[in-house]
């Protein structure tokens, strides 16, 4: 079944973020490459591009908002509630790699090559960009969330099992057994 070994693939790509970044970065410099030589196709670009920006505010909003319902804690007394995306990145990169390979594949037909005068498209995605996002970073700055963990703290010895069965009760007395 084909669903079944892509959903294979699928779950074994999930602990190799860095790769399937790199591999949604090729397939896109892949479509602007392809759009550039052909000089054509600029629709499906901007269509993508606010797909891709769609997903990118998903990923950076909170699951619950703020204001409809519990709120991050603003004192030391509070409880912490850690951040929960309302797209986590396995989800993310799904999708903008997805979008991405459909849009690879309309460059491909020419029922997709709309002609637009293109800088229009440009600068209409630079202003949507620029005012969806001060508006994000602004939800962000008054809510006193950040959606990155860059400087969450690694223990050194994490994941290891030491001992000579791997760990557990290993250095114990067994005298209380």
């Amino acid at each position: 079944n084909l669903r079944r070994a892509a959903q294979y693939w699928l779950d074994k790509s999930t602990i190799y973020p860095v790769q399937r970044w790199l591999a949604f970065a090729t397939l896109l410099f892949l479509l602007f490459f392809r759009v550039y030589l052909i000089q054509g196709y600029f629709i499906i670009a901007y269509g993508l591009g606010i797909f891709l920006l769609n997903n990118f505010i998903a990923f950076l909003s909170p699951l619950e908002d703020p204001l409809d319902g519990p709120s991050l804690p603003t004192s030391s007394g509070e409880e912490f509630k850690p951040f929960t995306r309302r797209l986590p990145e396995f989800k993310f990169w799904l999708a903008c790699f997805r979008g991405t390979g459909i849009s690879f594949f309309m460059t491909f037909f020419s029922v997709f090559d709309i002609p637009v005068f293109w800088p229009i498209l440009v600068m209409y995605f630079c202003i949507l960009f620029f005012m969806t996002m001060k508006r994000q970073v602004a939800h962000m700055y008054k809510h006193k969330y950040v959606p990155f963990s860059f400087g969450k703290s690694k223990y050194s010895n994490a994941g290891v099992e030491t001992g000579a069965f791997g760990g557990g009760m290993s250095g114990a007395s067994r005298k209380g057994i």
